[in-house]
Parts: C-alpha cells; sequence; structure tokens
C-alpha cells in the first residue's frame, strides 16, 4: 500500500464527518430563514442555493455510482438542507436571483 493509499484510508472518517458538517452548518439559516427572520429572505440569492443544491445532488449521484458513503451521505443531507432553503426562498420571497 502507497503512502498516499494509507493516508487515505486514514482520511475516510474524518471527510465523513467533514461531508456532514455542511448540512448542519446550514441549519441556522434554515432556522433563520422559517422562524426568527422570515422577513430577510428577500436578500437571499435562490439562485446561489440551487446552484448548491445541484452540486450536492451531482456530489451525490457520483458517491452512489462509486459506492463510496464518504461522498453521497453528507451531499445528500446537504442537497436535502440547500433545496429546504430554496424552498423557504420561494414561498417567501418567491422567485428571486
Amino acid at each position: 500500500m502507497s503512502l498516499l493509499e494509507s493516508l487515505g484510508k486514514k482520511l475516510e472518517p474524518i471527510m465523513l464527518f467533514m461531508g456532514l458538517v455542511s448540512p448542519i452548518a446550514t441549519m441556522p439559516q434554515l432556522y433563520k430563514l422559517f422562524i426568527s427572520h422570515p422577513n430577510h429572505a428577500h436578500g437571499l440569492s435562490l439562485t446561489t442555493w440551487s446552484m448548491y443544491a445541484l452540486i450536492s445532488l451531482l456530489w451525490f449521484i457520483y458517491g452512489l455510482y462509486h459506492k463510496n458513503p464518504t461522498i453521497w451521505v453528507g451531499n445528500f443531507l446537504g442537497f436535502l438542507a440547500y433545496f429546504a432553503m430554496m424552498v423557504g426562498i420561494v414561498i417567501k420571497a418567491g422567485i428571486t436571483f
């Protein structure tokens, strides 16, 4: 086993954890959007959150294809969080850029 392969094996659990951090980091935004500051939805970019959702969806599909939970788990959760942001923006502010 090469040094790079050995390092990659050791990074797997760390990267799985890191894949979970991004969706969790979106929770305060979701809380503000739906609960505490729904009137600020006009300041959020539907385009940006749509791009985040699309990127996560593509990484999720890629992770499934390669049967790599380190890739697909976090990206699936990310897609759900980013999609929820998209839905909230559309509900609260309409179709915006």
